[in-house]
């Protein structure tokens, strides 16, 4: 693996981390925001080493990891559309305003434990090309 995908996956794992240190604490738009920045940092390491460049926006990193993924069966299928779901959570967080602009503490925890799966999957790929077994 190289240097650059190691550095998204620990960014990767750290934004979790917080993601579930927030949950506990109640807030469900942060929460939900780090669950997306956690699969985020780990689609840019996933990205990295398979195109040996990263995306530059949220919508790049979305587009890429899916079109590349796409021929990847080892990133199971329910996994792909991950990174654009959770992206909404950022997106209702960020932006959205009003009585209904929250994200509710469950689809947040639904959030957190989809993106702990996507990055244990996204390591697992990333090792194992570190062995020869690149995704074409």
């Amino acid at each position: 693996m190289t240097p650059e995908a190691a550095r998204y996956l620990e960014k990767a794992r750290t934004c979790l981390e917080h993601a579930r240190a927030i949950l506990e604490i109640g807030l469900g738009d942060e929460a939900g925001r780090g669950a997306y920045l956690a699969g985020f940092h780990a689609a840019q390491a996933y990205i990295f080493e398979t195109a040996g460049k990263g995306a530059k926006t949220h919508s790049g990193v979305q587009s890429l990891f899916v079109n590349l993924a796409r021929s990847d069966d080892r990133i199971p299928a329910d996994l792909r559309p991950f990174l654009s779901q959770a992206y909404h959570l950022k997106a209702v967080a960020d932006y959205e305003t009003g009585p209904d602009a929250c994200v509710p503490l469950d689809r947040a925890a639904a959030a957190i434990e989809t993106a702990e799966r996507f990055i244990g999957c996204i390591a697992e790929v990333l090792a194992a090309s570190g062995n020869g077994d690149v995704p074409g």
